[in-house]
């Protein structure tokens, strides 16, 4: 049973996607209660308010009078429901999982919405077109998570290539890039290649920011979903093309207004274009404004002025910020929306200051009555700043260009088509005919598979595995994803070395730090004192990672750190001081696998 539902401040449901064992479920339910009579074939929105609306304003008041709201609530049936706000927004996740599994898939959920919507989820329900594509992206998620062991992982595979072909790669993708941007008035311009959604290669203008991993999963998202849309016969039309708000690579997300163009040079080789139609310091700036009255509304119910005062300061200077970015754009179709945005917010911050200087509950009245005319103020500067995205999805011309970059590259690169795909398909397996790769594997008998992770840019490499061969009988998909749900769990809880048997292998999961020059480091403070304090394991909700640098070592800076996974698989009869060598010898010698080394450490 699986259904996730979003509900907004008044409990309405803006959007819902459900399965067919929670429809009868529901349906059985509300029966009893009266609710619906009949045979309905789906259940109406007003059904699933009148059901869940009790539990999400018991969940609203415990959050808004308290601070202090429930994330989960265990029911009969093994039924449980998992709760996760965003920006008032409340999305709830109803399934037969275990709560740390749920807590995961919702955060998927909400960072999905925000890609599509932004801090504005309310989109969801009144454009069908972005409903649609939070489902196919859902859908796509659940599909790539059960099927590709890097997405499930939360890390990208690097395809292993030769460095002349990486480098190739590269220059092609410059040489696309910087035509496009000549033929264009666009300076901020991504270009990558994806073939199978394993990375081949990156390019990016000065002026862009940088991607974060989170984006470029998104990005591998958009290419499963392009597989399988129908094509346009039209070369220029033959893009698929996405309004999103990407996070970029800062440590809270800034939902910058991207155009996401996909081509498929052939059959799972896919090019895409990222085009950025906004400004990166506006788009956060208003982020930041919406994050701060979401936080604002929920402390002012509760009139106190201790916890009230930093708030109204955080929100002032955030829209202090968003005026100033503004301001330095000089764009003149922003400013009526800016001047009657002006107006709201400086009565509205007199009265929270006349209230922190005198106690009046009436001047907080005031205040709070033109709480909605500010949002409403900020959701109509969101949709100004992104609307560029709008108007070069239907630019012709834009297009044309866009085509023939594209064309280009697809000319350029033909001559690799077929390596590359087969490549793809076995990027190296622990059978690989490779004398390279065979010779390497020779020196760890009793190695089944592993998954080796480079936490500063999420880089995975590891054997990809044919299930479907008669090689594979006893490894099998539920093993492997069982063995990292299991070390992720126990990541949570604050374990960074753990092994442990089944009747057939033994597996062994280790998390070690290093410093730039590859010396190994030992966390100042242990990851057992605040595990419950991070957020679940994982990249594409937030960089649990970064978190965990942040947190062990809190005087060095995280990007002098070096963070890195290594799972393995052995047969059981492989004793635990083999499985403890092997270990430190692949994190030692990995790089001949990737070409390229990397320095090599002292596990335990």
């Amino acid at each position: 049973m699986k259904c996730v539902i979003i509900f907004d401040h008044t409990n309405d449901v803006i959007y819902s996607k459900y399965d067919e064992k929670f429809i009868e479920h529901v349906k059985i339910f509300a029966r009893n209660q009266g609710l619906i009579t009949g045979e309905e074939s789906e259940i109406c929105a007003n059904v699933l308010v009148q059901i869940f609306s009790p539990i999400v304003t018991s969940h609203r008041i415990m959050n808004c009078q308290f601070g202090n709201s429930y994330t989960s609530i265990q029911c009969q049936k093994d039924i449980n429901l998992t709760f996760e706000d965003y920006m008032g927004y409340l999305f709830m996740y109803v399934s037969n999982d275990n709560s740390f599994t749920m807590a995961k898939y919702l955060s998927v959920c909400v960072t999905l919405a925000r890609y599509v919507c932004g801090p504005n989820i309310l989109i969801l329900k009144t454009d069908e077109n972005k409903a649609n594509l939070m489902t196919r992206l859902i859908d796509t998620w659940n599909y790539l998570t059960l099927n590709d062991q890097a997405i499930f992982i939360e890390a990208i595979e690097q395809l292993l290539v030769n460095v002349d072909l990486t480098k190739t790669t590269v220059q092609i993708l410059r040489e696309s890039v910087d035509k496009l941007q000549n033929l264009t008035e666009y300076t901020k311009i991504h270009g990558l290649l994806m073939v199978n959604n394993k990375f081949l290669g990156l390019y990016s203008t000065q002026k862009a920011k940088d991607l974060s991993s989170a984006d470029i999963l998104f990005s591998i998202l958009l290419c499963e979903i392009n597989k399988n849309e129908p094509k346009d016969n039209s070369e220029i039309l033959n893009n698929s093309s996405h309004e999103i708000l990407l996070s970029g690579n800062d440590q809270t997300p800034k939902c910058i207004p991207y155009n996401i163009y996909i081509r498929e040079i052939c059959e799972n080789i896919n090019l895409v274009f990222f085009i950025e139609t906004g400004s990166a310091v506006v788009s956060g700036s208003l982020y930041d404004a919406f994050s701060n009255l979401h936080s604002m509304q929920l402390v002012q119910i509760q009139r106190n002025v201790s916890t009230l005062k930093p708030a109204f300061e955080n929100l002032d200077n955030s829209i202090k910020k968003l005026f100033e970015a503004i301001k330095k754009l000089k764009n003149v179709s922003l400013k009526g929306c800016i001047e009657n945005l002006g107006g709201v917010w400086e009565f509205m911050r007199k009265k929270y200051q006349e209230f922190i200087k005198n106690r009046s509950p009436e001047a907080l009245l005031r205040a709070e009555s033109l709480t909605c005319g500010l949002l409403d103020g900020l959701k109509e500067l969101l949709v100004l700043i992104t609307i560029n995205g709008t108007v070069l999805l239907n630019d012709t011309v834009f297009l044309e260009h866009l085509g023939e970059c594209t064309n280009w590259v697809c000319e350029k690169l033909s001559s690799y088509e077929d390596f590359l795909k087969v490549k793809s398909l076995k990027n190296f397996t622990l059978g690989s005919s490779s004398l390279t790769i065979h010779k390497y594997l020779e020196e760890f008998p009793g190695l089944v598979h592993f998954i080796y992770v480079d936490r500063t840019n999420h880089r995975i490499t590891a054997p990809g595995i044919d299930f479907n061969t008669e090689e594979i009988v006893v490894l099998t998909r539920n093993k492997i994803w069982s063995m990292i749900k299991f070390a992720q769990l126990h990541l949570n809880e604050g374990h960074t070395s753990i092994i442990w048997k089944d009747m057939t292998f033994s597996y062994a999961y280790f998390l070690w730090f290093e410093d730039v020059s590859g010396s190994p480091l030992k966390p100042t403070v242990s990851p057992m004192h605040f595990n419950r304090s991070l957020p679940i394991p994982g990249t594409f909700c937030d960089d649990y990672y970064r978190h965990l640098k942040e947190a062990c070592f809190p005087k060095m800076p995280p990007q002098k750190i070096r963070c890195y996974e290594l799972y393995t698989i052995h047969l059981g009869l492989v004793t635990t001081q083999c499985v403890l060598e092997h270990t430190r010898r692949l994190s030692a010698t990995i790089w001949e696998l990737k070409g390229h080394p990397d320095h090599p450490i002292d596990l335990l």
